[in-house]
């Protein structure tokens, strides 16, 4: 079995050896609009579903150790949160939800954005357990919602 696997419709790679789904995409917005964007409750509303969907409640209090919870349409009896574990505006964000740790790193590159999303998960299990819930597909869904919000 490969140690990486990569699916190029959706852009991620998930390595088995780090137990890491990594992603990543250029946006064309400055680092602080796309920061923005993942910490602001207006703006998550808008992209964070995989359907495209605006959330019904998102709630973010943005500290160390702060939470969030995103609420979808579509499975109101499933929120997404955690607790977030490093906040350096506007280059990068730790949080730990799902028993995993999700890493955002914002890179400037000219006018625009490149954004690494990696989601490091404990062991081989969780991450086959991931895989199996759609957490790869899903997520790369969701951040296509959010290249395309500045593609507008």
């Amino acid at each position: 079995m490969l140690s990486k696997e990569t699916d190029a419709s959706n852009n991620y790679v998930v390595d088995q050896k780090s137990n890491t789904i990594r992603f990543e995409r250029l946006l064309h917005a400055s680092r602080e609009e796309v920061f923005d964007a993942w910490t602001k409750p207006e703006e998550v509303t808008d992209w964070w579903d995989p359907d495209g969907v605006p959330l019904t409640s998102c709630e973010i209090d943005l500290r160390v150790g702060g939470s969030f919870s995103f609420v979808s349409r579509q499975h109101p009896e499933m929120p997404f949160g955690g607790i977030y574990r490093e906040i350096v505006r506007p280059e990068r964000l730790a949080f730990e939800a799902m028993g995993a740790m999700g890493y955002v790193v914002l890179g400037a590159a000219g006018e625009e954005t490149n954004m690494t999303v990696e989601i490091v998960c404990r062991s081989a299990e969780h991450l086959e357990q991931f895989t199996k819930l759609g957490v790869a597909n899903g997520t790369s869904r969701t951040l296509d919602n959010l290249v395309a919000r500045f593609d507008q």
